[in-house]
C-alpha cells in the first residue's frame, strides 16, 4: 500500500468523524448532549491562541490543541495533509475539477502570494489582543461546521424531502411504486439517522444561503489552484507554518539521481517547492508524501533529523518586516470598523438580539464565540439563528434566539453543554431555568382580548414557567354597538418571565404576533449588572 493510499485512508477516517460528530449534535435523547459533539474544536490551536489573547481564558479541554502543536513542531503541517477535514473537502474538490478540466502539463511551485494566509493572522492576532474574536469565523474547522450546519444539512433535508413528495402524491403506480419501495425507505432512514428524527423540527436558517454560497465559492477556487484555501487563506495554516518553521521531518533530495523533472511539484498539494526539485519550504509542505510516490527515480524521500541539523536543507517563510507592520495596521483598521457602531461602544442596546442562555456578558460573549454553530446545529427547535448585522459586524455568525422560528425550550439546556470556548457558560438545567435572557410584552393594540373584545388565553396556557409569568385578570371591555363584556385578559409578570418565547411562537396571531419577545439590560449581564452604558469601558 503506497504512502498515498494510506493518508487518503486516514484522510476518510477524520472526515467521516467530523461530519459524525455533526449528526450526533441533533441526536441527543433525553435532554443530554453526545460526549464530544464539539471535541474536535478542543485540537484547534489557532482558537486556542485566539480565545487565549481575547479572553484571558481557555476551556480546560481547550489545552489538548497542545498536542497539534506538538505534532506540528516534530512532522511538519500533518494536521493540513491528513486530519483537517476541510482540507480533504477542498482536496477531494481540487480532484472532482482536476478531472472535469484536466490541465496535465501544470506544476505546482511557491508563489509569494502563499504568504497571504500569514499576514492575515497577524492582522487577526493584532485584533484578538484588543479583544476580538473574529478572525476564528475564518478558522478551517469553524468554517465547515457552521457550513455543514447553516447550509449543507437543512439544503440536504429540502431537497429530500421535496424530490419524494411528488411520488407520494402522484397517480402514477409506477410513481406510487417507486415512493413505495424506495423513496419512503430512503427518506425514513434519512430522517432518522441524518436529519435528527421524527421528533426534530426541520431546521432552516437566516443567512443559511450565503453561508452556503461563500462555502461553495471557496470550494470553486481549487479549479484556479488546487487547495486554493489551504495554500493562500487559511489562518489556521499560517499559523502551524510558522510553528513547522524547522520540523524534525524532512524532505530529502539526492542531488546524484535527480534530473529535476519536477514530477514531484506536479502532485504537490502545498506548492512547497521554489524551483524543480529544490528550495523546498516545510512551512508550506502538507507531508502528502505525493511527491515521493511521484518520483521515477527515488531520488525523494522523507528522513527524520535534528533540529540544529543543517541538512537536509530547509527554506523559512521569510515574511517582510513592513508586510507585516501593515498586516498589524491592518488589524487595528479592521477592528476600528467593527467598533464603530454605536451598538459596539455601548451606546445602545439592540432589543432584537436575544441570546442563548448562559451566554457570557455581551463583550465578554463576542471576545470568546468562535460562531461555529454548534449550538443552532443542536438546539431542538431551531430557534437559535446564525445572526447577520443584528449584533454588529462583529457578532456576525453569532448565536441569537428568534422566538418566532423557535423558542427556547424551558427543559433544555443542550446548547450550554457544548459550546467548545464556553461563550456559553455549562449549567445545569435547574440553573438555565432561573435564567432570564429576554422579557416578553404584550401589543394591546394587537392582542384578541385587548383589541378586538375576543376570548383568547394562549399565551398564559402555554407559558412553561411552573408558576405561570402570564396571568389572567378579569376586566369588562366595551364591545362595538354599545353593552360590556366580561374576559380574561392576560398579564406579565416581569420577575418571573424568562424570556424563553414560548407565548411568542404559539401566539395565534403568526403574522405579527400580539406578544413579543426582547432583551434587556438585565439579560446581558452576570449578576444582574449591566455591561453597557457611560461606565462601561467598551
Amino acid at each position: 500500500m503506497s504512502a498515498r493510499q494510506i493518508r487518503r485512508g486516514v484522510q476518510i477516517v477524520f472526515l467521516l468523524t467530523f461530519f459524525g460528530l455533526v449528526l450526533l449534535a441533533r441526536m441527543a435523547p433525553g435532554g443530554k448532549a453526545m460526549a464530544g459533539v464539539e471535541w474536535f474544536f478542543h485540537f484547534d490551536p489557532l482558537i486556542l491562541l485566539a480565545t487565549a489573547l481575547s479572553a484571558h481564558a481557555v476551556a480546560k479541554a481547550g489545552l489538548l490543541a497542545l498536542a497539534v502543536v506538538g505534532l506540528t513542531l516534530v512532522a511538519g503541517r500533518v494536521f493540513c495533509g491528513w486530519i483537517c477535514p476541510l482540507g480533504t473537502v477542498h482536496a477531494a474538490a481540487g480532484w472532482l475539477l482536476g478531472r472535469l478540466w484536466p490541465d496535465r502539463k501544470r506544476r505546482e511551485h511557491w508563489s509569494s502570494w502563499q504568504l497571504a494566509k500569514y499576514y492575515a493572522l497577524v492582522a487577526f492576532l493584532v485584533m484578538a489582543v484588543l479583544g476580538s474574536h473574529w478572525g476564528t469565523l475564518w478558522d478551517p474547522l469553524v468554517l465547515l461546521y457552521r457550513s455543514t450546519a447553516a447550509g449543507l444539512l437543512p439544503g440536504a433535508q429540502w431537497a429530500v424531502e421535496e424530490s419524494t413528495t411528488p411520488l407520494a402524491q402522484s397517480d402514477n403506480r409506477a410513481a406510487q411504486a417507486v415512493s413505495k419501495y424506495a423513496a419512503e425507505p430512503a427518506y425514513t432512514f434519512l430522517r432518522d439517522n441524518v436529519f435528527g428524527g421524527v421528533d426534530r423540527q426541520r431546521q432552516a436558517f437566516w443567512g443559511g444561503g450565503l453561508i452556503l454560497a461563500l462555502f461553495v465559492g471557496l470550494l470553486l477556487l481549487n479549479r484556479y489552484r488546487p487547495r486554493f484555501w489551504c495554500r493562500y487563506l487559511c489562518p489556521l495554516g499560517g499559523l502551524l507554518g510558522l510553528l513547522a518553521w524547522r520540523p524534525l521531518l524532512r524532505r530529502a533530495v539526492r542531488p546524484e539521481s535527480c534530473n529535476q523533472c519536477d514530477l514531484c511539484a506536479q502532485g504537490c498539494h502545498g506548492a512547497a517547492a521554489v524551483v524543480p526539485g529544490d528550495q523546498w519550504k516545510p512551512s508550506e509542505c502538507f507531508v502528502c508524501l505525493d511527491c515521493t510516490d511521484q518520483c521515477r527515480r527515488d531520488s525523494l524521500a522523507f528522513t527524520w533529523t535534528w533540529p540544529w541539523r543543517r541538512e537536509p536543507v530547509v527554506r523559512p517563510v521569510d515574511l517582510s518586516k513592513r508586510a507585516v507592520l501593515g498586516s498589524a495596521v491592518g488589524g487595528l483598521a479592521a477592528l476600528m470598523l467593527l467598533r464603530i457602531t454605536p451598538e459596539a461602544r455601548g451606546r445602545t442596546l439592540n432589543a432584537e438580539l436575544i441570546r442563548p442562555p448562559g451566554a457570557r456578558p455581551e463583550r465578554e460573549f463576542l471576545q470568546r464565540c468562535t460562531g461555529c454553530g454548534v449550538c443552532i446545529q443542536i438546539c431542538p427547535t431551531g430557534g437559535l439563528q446564525p445572526a447577520f448585522l443584528e449584533a454588529g459586524l462583529e457578532g456576525l455568525w453569532t448565536p441569537h434566539l428568534l422566538p418566532q422560528i423557535g423558542p427556547c425550550s424551558y427543559n433544555c439546556n443542550l446548547c450550554t453543554q457544548v459550546c467548545p470556548p464556553q461563550a456559553i457558560a455549562p449549567l445545569t438545567l435547574e440553573e438555565k431555568q432561573k435564567l432570564k435572557i429576554g422579557l416578553a410584552a404584550i401589543d394591546v393594540s394587537r392582542c384578541l382580548p385587548y383589541a378586538f373584545g375576543r376570548p383568547c388565553t394562549v399565551c398564559e396556557e402555554c407559558c412553561p414557567v411552573p408558576d405561570k409569568a402570564i396571568y389572567l385578570i378579569e376586566s369588562t371591555v366595551h364591545v362595538r354597538g354599545g353593552g360590556q363584556q366580561t374576559l380574561k385578559q392576560p398579564q406579565i409578570d416581569p420577575a418571573k418571565c424568562t424570556g424563553c418565547g414560548q407565548c411568542e411562537k404559539m401566539c395565534v396571531l403568526r403574522d405579527r404576533p400580539a406578544i413579543h419577545v426582547s432583551a434587556t439590560n438585565e439579560s446581558r449581564t452576570s449578576d444582574n449588572q449591566p455591561i453597557l452604558g457611560d461606565a462601561s469601558p467598551y
